[in-house]
């Protein structure tokens, strides 16, 4: 877990316009100045993320807000004081003076206050926003772990925080507020009913016209291996003659010939937590499919679904 001095460390590297890597509840953040648009660039460049696409602002608590949302309406601040800290991210607009390097252009921003311990002590002591899209190449993997962090990015990241494994294991949900209806634009393990309670009206679908966000396009969250959704009854029949690696909420049966056999949890919140250190696992086995079986229905997993086909989306498109 990183100390005092590492937070000192960090804050000194991101007021340099360096390139700080920390773990959230969610997954671990690239995170630069975000009001420093030239730091804010090396994390596009880093990553290779088109310019076009934004990034998310972390904030310490919802009482910045104002610095970085010229707007901010009841059902935000409903929304910040129900579940800030927490995995969930807020579409705004923007305020004057936040830079078009972090909102892609746009005149809206995303916002959260994340809950892990290392990103609070990192965001108090920078006293400033943020700006911290997932510590993986763009459209890959997101990370869970420092390793994964280093493994994948390397010298382009100046210094990567340790701290303990993120407890919700992947994206925050996003709700748009920056149009006339709220609108979720990406779900997560913060689900649409608990949301819904609070703002006291059904989240719409996003529209046409709805801001591009953070993990929104359709290839994301991908493995470098092919990657098959398979029905829980035809998985068995799916293994081809060479090892494929797998995923699936039950032991491999006798005589199957893997490469490698991830066991999920078979409830929602734990299969999400690890979901993206299992796929690294089964991408790194050397395997000429990765086979995983689809989840179940039901709103609890919503964010799973999503994610799982974003990623069999991602793992056959030749990204960057």
């Amino acid at each position: 877990m990183a100390g005092a001095a590492d937070i000192e460390r960090a804050v000194a590297v991101l007021r340099l316009g360096g390139l700080v890597a920390f773990p959230t509840e969610t997954v671990y953040g690239l995170g630069a100045d975000a009001s420093n648009p030239q730091a804010v660039a090396r994390i596009f460049a880093a990553k290779g993320r088109p310019a076009d696409h934004p990034v998310i602002v972390h904030l310490a608590e919802a009482g910045q807000l104002p610095r970085w949302a010229r707007l901010v309406p009841e059902a935000a601040r409903r929304l910040a004081a129900a579940f800030w800290p927490g995995p969930l991210t807020l579409i705004l607009p923007r305020a004057a003076g936040v830079s078009d390097a972090v909102t892609g252009g746009q005149d809206s921003v995303g916002i959260r206050v994340p809950s892990h311990p290392v990103a609070q002590a990192l965001l108090r002591a920078f006293g400033g926003g943020i700006a911290a899209p997932s510590a993986n190449r763009f459209g890959r993997i997101s990370p869970t772990r420092a390793g994964d962090v280093r493994a994948e990015l390397g010298d382009a990241v100046d210094l990567v925080l340790e701290g303990e494994a993120p407890e919700v294991g992947i994206e925050s949900a996003i709700v748009d507020l920056s149009g006339l209806k709220p609108a979720l634009l990406r779900p997560g393990m913060l689900g649409a009913a608990a949301i819904e309670a609070v703002l006291g009206e059904p989240l719409a679908a996003p529209g046409a016209d709805a801001p591009r966000a953070s993990g929104t396009l359709a290839a994301h969250y991908a493995p470098r291996t092919p990657l098959l959704l398979v029905a829980p009854e035809a998985l068995e029949r799916a293994l081809p003659a060479e090892g494929a690696a797998v995923l699936a909420r039950r032991p491999a049966p006798p005589g199957a010939r893997v490469r490698l056999w991830r066991e999920a949890p078979s409830d929602a919140a734990d299969y999400a937590r690890h979901l993206y250190t299992n796929l690294r696992e089964l991408d790194a086995a050397g395997a000429g499919v990765i086979l995983v079986e689809a989840a179940p229905a039901g709103n609890e997993w919503d964010a799973v679904r999503d994610r799982l086909a974003r990623a069999a989306a991602g793992a056959a498109a030749p990204l960057p």
